[in-house]
């Protein structure tokens, strides 16, 4: 013993392990990287699962706008028919008003088939929601509030409002 400095640790000592890192520690360090990167991967697959849901969902979204802008336009059209077929086209030309209500039953059964239908207005309480209203007029022989009259129809594609109807709303 008096051959060995005093300064020096003695084999086995907990000073010497000290200096250099044990087995057991560089497995911990090891665990608790590969769990680091195990909990990385996992958020960013579930960030990724979540980019994939939003940009699908847009795309649904983008293509039924589209969808319901050009549906909107058609409206247009039966608006004209449905005005076409209120006219009497006199006696000489019946052939005309057939030709008039076969183009109008199909843009018709075209809209139905896309799951586009009118709603009921007249008689029904305004709704801001479901009605514009153009004209206010005075009617004692309706209640407050009440949809007096339809100048353009409303519609609705399946649950969500496609076009408000155009109404005249009575006042006391």
């Amino acid at each position: 013993m008096a051959d060995k400095p005093l300064t020096e640790p003695a084999e086995g000592s907990p000073a010497e392990s000290s200096n250099e890192p044990s087995h057991s520690d560089a497995v911990a360090e090891l665990q608790r990287e590969r769990d680091d990167f195990h909990d990385r991967w996992l958020r960013k697959s579930a960030e990724f699962d979540n980019y994939r849901k939003r940009v699908e969902r847009e795309r649904r979204e983008q293509v039924d706008q589209g969808i319901a802008d050009l549906l909107e336009e058609l409206l247009l059209v039966v608006d004209d028919f449905d005005r076409a077929l209120t006219v009497d086209a006199g006696d000489g030309s019946p052939g005309y008003r057939k030709g008039v209500e076969l183009i109008h039953a199909k843009l018709n059964d075209i809209l139905r088939k896309r799951g586009v239908r009118p709603f009921e207005a007249l008689g029904t309480d305004f709704d801001p929601n479901m009605h514009q209203a153009v004209i206010h007029e005075s009617s004692p022989d309706h209640r407050e509030g009440e949809v007096i009259g339809e100048l353009r129809r409303g519609y609705v594609i399946g649950d969500k409002l496609l076009r408000p109807a155009m109404v005249k709303v009575a006042k006391k």
